[in-house]
Formats: structure tokens, sequence, C-alpha cells
């Protein structure tokens, strides 16, 4: 519901068109102090991507401190240095000089793990002790040292092949989502100098024609100046069937032209095209931190220095009372191979970035994970009417003069509100049907909540809801309609009112029962409307509750009150003049964003379409997302715990415990992209 100051009977309108997005309320940004762009959480040194925001499909290596090149490069040498590793084990088992042996043997352990040893010294060096690398390099060279050499270094190969195998599945991972997300148009086809030439989206100005031809994506917002053609929007909307365009239709960056050539002019530049500001957006999403991710960062810093104590003491204290040193040394060192918390700290990030493409598979853009968290535990949703659950598409009824023609009544309500973008306005005005003289409007003066005044032709018209007539002493008989009455009175005079009608979108209502379906307990409305209106409304939907007749902070108190009954509330609306509702709500959702940048400034999660049902399924994708990263940590923590425990009564060997650490890695990846599905 826009609050607009034109003060109709169902509107309080406020332009106050507030775009930024200063989160003072609920959301809980990452405020932790650590370094999201170097250095994985876990203290191994790796840098696993927890940044997973971006969707411009460029670079998606790992900036990894280990040293490991992750791509086809690095399988090859990891192969290499394996078939070395191998080759130098048998000759030092085959030789009869066992300081040979020893020789070949360091040098087998050197060749599998130079760069671990190198990055667990750097590592200590700058104060990150206890990490992934510090862990490998202390269990495989102790195995040296109590004798088993060739335990010691096929555990670091073996860890070698594990790390490549999950930072391979983890970039074709991301990879693969991003893809799905990459709205990125190559290259423009500009029309210069009587022909077309390509060159990049960033180097075509406002004004200029380009041309797309069927397959291209379309670089730029513009307005069809020839051709027709279907075009593909479901890389932002998530809609399937695709949409026709001809000559005078707008068409949006990102976009796939089916078939047909298409002439362009284009009216944004691309740092302000629609596909731009999306992908900003996205590759933001990844500063804002899921509580369940900052759970897990946390959780590591003192993880890994605890399970170093525990080693420890495993060797010492059973050492100490059976004098089997070396046996608890090696179940010691058993204990700190498994203990790495890298499958968590690799998959927890990977399951909420799938959850975030997944979501812009669908056409909702979720702008961080932490509002998948909030999405999965909604209990109320309020949302504005017009343009939410109604079309907002408002059209004159009826017409009830007094003391002049239906004509005059509307010819002075049409230029009243003429500079108005309301959309009762633009309803008066499309009724009027004629063009509207400038000249004849001024001191145009709106009154939020009430509507507006100005001088028609010299005369003083009002033009608004029945506070309006109060507060100008001007005597009316109040209308019972079900509709929007606009009031007009001249010089002080009524001179009748006008009836407008909005209609409930055909998609509402099963949105609303797919809504209560994910577990939505409360629906409301929050309306400027009057109470007749509201009820109305809120009776065919089935609503919960409503709130009618608000005043533009209104909304905002009673967004307040649902918060202070430990509810989880969602705003949903059009994000123009509901920003400061949009970011009270513990998340803020704008309709529609496709075609309001304000929308996109002011929301938390934009269905990029109007389609309200998308909100349901945006729900049911977070509640999913949350579920598989808490199976995640679950899995991880009982299987390390599981063998950890097998470890201390000597079941459990080096070898098992490096396959359990990079099992349990790789199955909570891949469980982690069921996310995006």
């Amino acid at each position: 519901m826009k609050n607009c100051g034109c003060g109709h009977e169902h509107h309080a309108h406020q332009h106050e068109h507030a775009q930024e997005h200063h989160h003072e309320h609920h959301h809980e940004h990452c405020h932790d102090g650590h370094d999201h762009g170097s250095g994985c959480a876990c203290g191994c040194g790796h840098d696993h991507h927890h940044d997973h925001g971006c969707s411009c499909g460029h670079d998606h290596d790992h900036s990894c401190s280990c040293g490991h090149a992750h791509g086809e490069h690095a399988g090859k040498t990891l192969l290499l240095r394996a078939v070395l590793v191998v080759m130098l084990l048998l000759a030092g088992h085959l030789v009869p000089l066992p300081w040979l042996g020893t020789v070949l043997s360091v040098a087998a352990y050197l060749i599998a793990g130079y760069d671990v040893l190198l990055t667990a010294v750097r590592n200590i060096a700058h104060g990150r002790v206890f990490d992934e690398n510090f862990l490998m390099a202390v269990a495989s060279l102790g195995a040296m040292a109590v004798g088993e050499s060739a335990e010691g270094v096929m555990v670091m190969l073996l860890y070698q092949l594990g790390e490549y195998l999950q930072h391979r599945a983890v970039d074709k991972s991301r990879d693969n989502i991003a893809a799905l997300m990459d709205v990125r148009p190559d290259y423009a086809n500009v029309l210069r100098g009587g022909g077309d030439v390509r060159v990049s989206p960033e180097d075509v100005h406002v004004g200029e024609n380009i041309l797309v031809r069927p397959g291209e994506r379309i670089p730029l917002d513009g307005a069809i100046m020839q051709g027709a053609a279907a075009v593909d929007t479901a890389a932002l909307t998530g809609e399937s069937l695709p949409r026709d365009v001809q000559p005078g239709d707008s068409v949006l960056s990102g976009c796939v032209n089916l078939n047909g050539v298409l002439t362009i002019r284009v009216t944004a530049e691309y740092g302000q095209s629609t596909v731009a500001k999306i992908l900003a957006l996205v590759q933001e999403s990844g500063a804002h931190k899921a509580q369940t991710e900052r759970f897990i960062t946390r959780f590591s810093r003192w993880y890994t220095p605890a399970v170093c104590i525990a080693a420890v003491l495993i060797a010492l204290v059973p050492g100490f009372i059976t004098g089997d040193w070396q046996g608890w040394l090696y179940t010691a060192l058993t204990f700190l191979v498994i203990s790495c918390p890298c499958a968590l700290v690799i998959s927890v990030p990977l399951t909420f970035f799938s959850g975030v493409g997944g979501a812009s598979r669908q056409g909702v853009l979720v702008k961080g994970a932490n509002y998948l968290e909030t999405l999965a535990a909604l209990d109320t949703v309020a949302f504005d009417k017009t343009g939410t659950l109604t079309r907002g598409v408002f059209t004159v009824a009826e017409i009830h003069p007094v003391g002049l023609s239906e004509d005059a009544l509307l010819d002075l309500a049409a230029h009243a509100e003429m500079h108005s973008a309301h959309p009762i306005a633009r309803s008066l005005i499309e009724a009027y049907g004629r063009s509207l003289e400038e000249s004849r409007v001024t001191d145009v003066n709106e009154t939020a909540g009430q509507g507006l005044a100005a001088l028609v032709d010299g005369r003083r018209v009002l033009c608004g809801n029945g506070k309006l007539m109060r507060a100008n002493g001007v005597e009316y008989a109040p209308v019972e309609a079900v509709g929007t009455v606009v009031h007009v009175a001249a010089e002080g005079e009524y001179a009748g009112y006008i009836l407008i009608s909005d209609v409930v979108k055909d998609s509402t209502p099963a949105a609303i029962v797919a809504l209560r379906e994910t577990g939505i307990a409360r629906t409301v409305m929050l309306t400027g409307d009057n109470d007749q209106v509201a009820a109305d409304v809120a009776r065919r939907l089935a609503l919960t509750d409503y709130r009618a007749s608000l005043l533009p902070g209104d909304k905002v108190h009673a967004i307040e009150a649902f918060l202070g009954d430990d509810h989880k509330v969602a705003f949903v609306g059009d994000g123009v003049n509901d920003a400061p509702v949009l970011r009270r709500a513990d998340v803020g959702i704008a309709m529609g964003g496709l075609g309001s940048d304000a929308a996109i400034e002011a929301a938390d999660v934009v269905l990029m379409d109007d389609d309200l049902g998308k909100l349901a399924v945006a729900i049911r994708l977070a509640k999913k997302t949350v579920r598989i990263a808490r199976q995640n940590i679950a899995f991880a923590l009982l299987v390390k715990l599981g063998v950890m425990l097998l470890g201390v009564l000597g079941i459990a060997n080096m070898w098992l415990a490096v396959f359990a650490d990079v099992g349990v890695a790789m199955l909570c990846i891949v469980n982690a992209l069921r996310a995006m599905k």
C-alpha cells in the first residue's frame, strides 16, 4: 500500500522515497571482526570463499593461502607427486641400507607435504598456530618420529588428495550455481557509422541504438524501436513462459532474445541497468552471514585449540599410566588427523550460497544468507494492499457531482492530481482521457494522510479523503461504499465525490493459502484505506487480521507491535513508499523489483516480478537450506566424534582418519548442493 499524500480514503501517502537501507533492526550483519576475504574460519589457511555472493562469472578460484592450486594443472602436479612418492617409498623399502631407506622416506615425505609444512610455518609466524596445516604437520611428523614413516608419508599424500578433491568440488559447485545466477551480458552490438559494432556494454551511451539478434542476451535497458520477438525473462524473474515484445515496449538487460531481430534505444547506461544492479547486490550478499555461519566461525576458533590440547592429554596421561608412550602418541596423532573442522567450514557457507542461488533461479533475490534464516523462521507476514494484494490498477467506477456536471468534477480532480505519481491520481487522469493543461494548475500542497490542495484556474480545489474535508471546514455527507472515495471541494464548497475501485490479483488467494502451508500462522494487511474496503479485502482473502486507516507512521508502529509480541515478522510492499516499514520488519520483501530501483534498494528480499506466490517458494527454499546446513553440522560432528572415539580406543588408525575426514567433507558438499534445487 502506498502511503500517498493524495489522501484518498484508502491511502495515506508519504513522499519519503527513502531508499537507504540502514538496518538498525534485527538483521545481524557480520561484526565478528574476522576477515571474510582471506583465511578459513577453521584456521586452515585456506580461503574457502565464504563470501559466496559472486554471480558475476569472474574469478571463482580459491585464493588459497595453502599454496595449492586447484585446477587441472594442480591435478597433474598432484599425480606426478604421488607417483614420485610411491616410487621413493618402494625404493626405500627395498634398499638394504637403513640410512638410505630413511633418506628416501624423508624425500618422499617432503615431496608429499612440503607446501603444507611451509604454510604451517608461515601461519605460525602470523599468529595462526592452530590450523589444519599445523594438525597435519604434527600428525605426519609424529608418525615419522615413531617409526611409521610409510604411514606418515601416505597420510600426507592422502590429505593432499582429499584437499584437491574438496576444492575441485567446491569450485565446480560455485561455478554451476554462479552460472545459474549469471545474467551478465558479454557484449553489445551498437549501431554506429552505418553498421553494428560489437563493444562492451559499458561503452554504450544513453540514446544510442543497439541490435539484438536471436539467441543474444539483451545487454542494456531500453525501448524497442524496431522488430518483434519473444524474450526469455527466466534469469531475472524465474518465469518459464517467454514474453512477447514489440515496438514501444520496454525491455530489461539480462533477458534473452529468442527470435526476431530487435533494435533497441538505450535508456540507461550499464552501471544503472537492471542487470548491473542485480549482479552488484548478489555479489554483496556474501557480506551478510547467516547465524549458523557465524556460529561455525566462532566454534572453529576454540574447537581446534581444544582438540590439540585433548591430543596432548591423550598422549601424556595414558602414556604416563601405562608406559606405552609410542602407542598413545600414535593414538593422539590419529585423533589430530580426524579433528579438522573444514568439512563444516566449507559445507555450511556453500549450503547458504546454494540457497541464495536457488532463490535467484526462481526469480527471488535474497540479499544475504542471514535473510534466508529469517525467512525460515517467519510466523507473521504483513502486507501492503495496493499493488501487493491487489492489482494497483484503479479505475473510476462512479462519479457523483454536486452542483456541476460529471465532466466538470472529473476535470477539477484530474488537474489537481496531475503532478501526483499515485495510482489513484493516474486513474483519475486516465478517466479524464484528455490532455492536461499544466498552466491551469499552481500552488499544489499535499498533506500526508489527507490529500492535496491546488489552485485550478485560480480556484482553490481540495481533493482527498474525509479528513481533508473536515480539516478545511467543508461539509460533506459520509459515503458508504466499497472502494476508494475521492472527495472534491472548490472554493470551500463541496463539489461531489468520485468512487475508484481496485481488484484483488488473480494469484493472491492461492498465494495466501501457500503461505499458510509453509507454516505462516498470521497474515495481516496494513492499509491506509478505510475500514470498509480493508475488511472486504481481508474477508475475501481469509487474512488473519487487518489494520485500516493507517497514517504513514502507523504501519511502522504496527510492525513494532508484532515484533514486541516476539514474532518473526516480514513486511511485503512495493518498495517505494513503504521503505520505513520494509526497514523495520525482520525481513523486508519488495514486489515487482524489475521495475523499481527503490524496491531493490529498500528491501532485504526482492520478488523480481509481481507474483506473490514466489514468497511461499522462497520460504520453503529457506527452510530447506537451514535444514541442510543443520544436517551437515550434525553429520560432520557425529562422524568425527565417532572416529575420534575409535582412535582413542585404538581401533582407528591414521588411514581411516584421513578417509573419514575427506569422506565427510565430500558428502557434506554434495548435500549442500541440494539447497539449490
